[in-house]
């Protein structure tokens, strides 16, 4: 039998404050019916003053937790994807160690923008099926909010702040993650950044995007990077069952669906509630999903995403 990592639950967490398109009229030249047409976002949730990354993560990894069954100390290790850390050091993992009571194990995090809940997934399984560990958390949490330029249209309506939270544990058998394909390609890297850091600015600095070529980009390597993925696993895209997409644009997300052949009623969309999280925005699609019974036991997931960097990448998996 082959040892795979198995997800056995699931959790996310969502500030209170629940911030409309209409909130930004007064702020930018823009339109709730503009960002709806572009984008499909209605509405993000944006963090309370004090409420950080950290924060968030903990209590998308307690529901996690609960909905598994195990308690934090049956967790070997803690793995963060973020690139909004509560500070530069140390990491938001170790953070959620602590803020879970967990004296053992190790804790990380994964930086690849959007894509570093994929990037942390694929971490992850290498680590269960190597036997360094039998039960990781994987985290993907953000506060997006924290980082935006409010007098630019293009980008300040389109994130919001959030976490989401698998626990996987290695199994024998044919469920869990089935393959995984990461890319890289630094060449692209000021279409979309921060322009701010500790070695440069030693300020966070805010988010620059160059929308129009990140969505050519988007569309061919998201379904590209899916395909990859299904064929590693050995099979062929009429055998996926679901479509779990970073929650970036509606219009992005449907132009990959048609490339990989897959009917819109496959695939899972949070994105006009949510808005982009970032790497939260996969497990906040698969805890929403997961909550609402839509999944069911062997049902295979493809799940990708694209970043910063720029960084993309896919897993797929049987439930």
């Amino acid at each position: 039998m082959t040892r795979r990592s198995v997800i056995r639950g699931t959790g996310h967490y969502l500030p209170d404050r629940v911030v409309e398109n209409q909130w930004f009229e007064d702020k930018v030249e823009t339109s709730d019916e503009w960002i709806r047409s572009r984008t499909g976002i209605e509405r993000r949730h944006f963090a309370a003053d004090g409420e950080t990354t950290s924060h968030m993560a903990i209590h998308a990894a307690k529901k996690a937790l609960e909905r598994s069954g195990f308690s934090a100390e049956d967790i070997d290790a803690v793995i963060v994807a973020t690139s909004t850390p509560d500070l530069t050091f140390p990491s938001v993992a170790t953070m959620v160690q602590a803020g879970l009571g967990l004296a053992r194990g190790f804790a990380f995090d994964v930086q690849a923008v959007c894509a570093g809940f994929i990037f942390a997934l694929a971490n992850a399984d290498g680590m269960i099926r190597s036997g360094q560990a039998e039960r990781v958390l994987v985290i993907g949490a953000e506060t997006f909010s924290r980082i935006l330029d409010f007098e630019d249209r293009a980008t300040c309506v389109l994130f919001g702040d959030g976490a989401g939270a698998v626990v996987l544990e290695a199994a024998e058998g044919e469920r869990g993650i089935l393959a995984s394909d990461l890319n890289s390609d630094g060449s692209y890297r000021d279409i979309l950044y921060v322009d701010g850091g500790v070695a440069t600015t030693g300020e966070a600095g805010k988010l620059r995007m160059q929308g129009n070529v990140l969505f050519r980009h988007a569309v061919e390597k998201l379904a590209e990077t899916a395909h990859h993925a299904v064929e590693k696993a050995g099979m062929t895209t009429d055998q996926v069952d679901w479509l779990v997409p970073h929650q970036a644009n509606a219009r992005i997300i449907s132009a990959t669906a048609q490339r990989m052949h897959l009917p819109m009623d496959k695939v899972i969309l949070t994105v006009a509630d949510h808005g982009n999280t970032s790497a939260a925005s996969i497990p906040l699609a698969l805890a929403v999903a997961d909550e609402a019974g839509r999944f069911s036991e062997g049902d295979v997931i493809v799940t990708e995403a694209i970043g910063g960097g720029l960084s993309w990448g896919a897993v797929v998996l049987r439930w």
